[in-house]
Formats: structure tokens, sequence, C-alpha cells
């Protein structure tokens, strides 16, 4: 039996530190073959529906998320097949004509809000994390990043919260965390637990003969 890419899923809602917990594991292993498939790049393509329709997009709902391709790429990357990632315009809230070739590599990170919720994206990690942040950091995480990345009012972002994100994440995130096989507290901050998935890591590398 030949060696296969090791796939790592982190999920955690939306300011939990996720990503900074994936470029901690991303740089460690930088030297070595690894990629990052974020489930960002996967929104539905809307396209065929109006704008003012587009406008309504729930980012933070499961349906919103074009599961089918992701499975699809997921399976080429695990044959060492290469793929055309999409390219998500957040100005037209539909995909762009844009792609981006990304070579199969042996070690995967998928990382998303929802990467755990799917059972058939489970079932093909190794590894499922979850980051797990306590709501006030994470709204406050989600306003800086908003204010000072995204040009939005303090008001939009907190009514966005209130009505859409607080609520997608007590109904479809927060109860992902159950699947995952370790719960990282306090995201990035937690160097501790990410020493210990470095190590984890190294040894699945090693048993796979690619390390």
């Amino acid at each position: 039996m030949g060696k296969k890419p090791v796939v790592i899923g982190i999920a955690g809602g939306s300011g939990s530190g996720k990503t900074t917990v994936t470029k901690a594991i991303y740089e460690y292993f930088k030297g070595h073959s690894i990629m990052l498939l974020e489930q960002d790049y996967y929104y539905k393509d809307q396209s065929h529906l109006p704008l003012e329709q587009r406008l309504q997009t729930n980012y933070d709902h499961p349906l919103a998320f074009d599961n089918e391709l992701l499975i699809e790429h997921l399976q080429k990357l695990l044959n060492y097949e290469s793929i055309e990632k999409p390219v998500y315009d957040y100005t037209i809230h539909t995909r762009s004509a844009n792609v981006i070739v990304e070579e199969p590599k042996d070690v995967i990170i998928l990382e998303g809000i929802l990467v755990l919720e799917d059972r058939r994206l489970r079932n093909l990690m190794d590894i499922k994390l979850y980051v797990d942040t306590d709501a006030d950091l994470r709204i406050i995480r989600r306003m800086l990043r908003d204010i000072k990345e995204r040009d939005r009012t303090l008001e939009s972002v907190v009514d966005q919260y209130i009505s859409v994100v607080r609520p997608m994440h007590n109904q479809f995130i927060e109860p992902t965390k159950r699947y995952a096989d370790i719960i990282i507290p306090e995201g990035g901050q937690n160097h501790v637990a990410i020493d210990l998935m470095v190590t984890k890591i190294q040894t699945i590398l090693e048993q796979n003969a690619i390390l």
C-alpha cells in the first residue's frame, strides 16, 4: 500500500483563533509538502441569482457551501491529482471567473467554520480539531477584524453577529465540537495543544512513510 496524504480538519467559530492554529501548524511543517485548503473558497456559485438575492446570503449556514465540489477536490488531492480551486468574489457575492491551481501535497489542512459538519468530509480526515473560544472573545476579534480590514461600522458588525453569526454558531458550528478528536481551548494562544498536534502529525507522517 502506497503513501497517502494526511488530512487535518480544523473547525471553530468565527474569531475562535482557528486560523492562528492553522498557521502555526502550517509554519512548522513549511519545509515539507503541505497545503492549506480553506472552506471559504467553496461557497456556492450564485451567478444564476440576481444581485439583490445574493446580498441576502447567509455565509454561516451549511447550505452556503458547495461541499460536493470540496469533497471531489479533496478526493483528487488524496489521489495526488491537482485541482482548480474556485475563487469567491465577495464584492459580487458569487464566484469569480478565476481559479487557483493547487498541486497535491503530503499534508492537507482543511480549515473552516463548518468542515466538521458534513460526515463525508469528516470521513476523509485523519485528525479532526475544534478550536473552542468563549463567545465574548470571538465577537471582540470579529469586531476588530471587520472594522479594520473590511471597513465595517461597529453597529453593522454587532447587528450581523446578533441576527446571523450567533444563532448560526449555536445551531450548526458549536454542535460539531462532538466530532473532534481534539478540542483546543483559547485558539492560537494554546501553545501546548499546538505542540501536541505537531507531534501527533509527525507520528502519522512517519507511519505513512512521508517524513
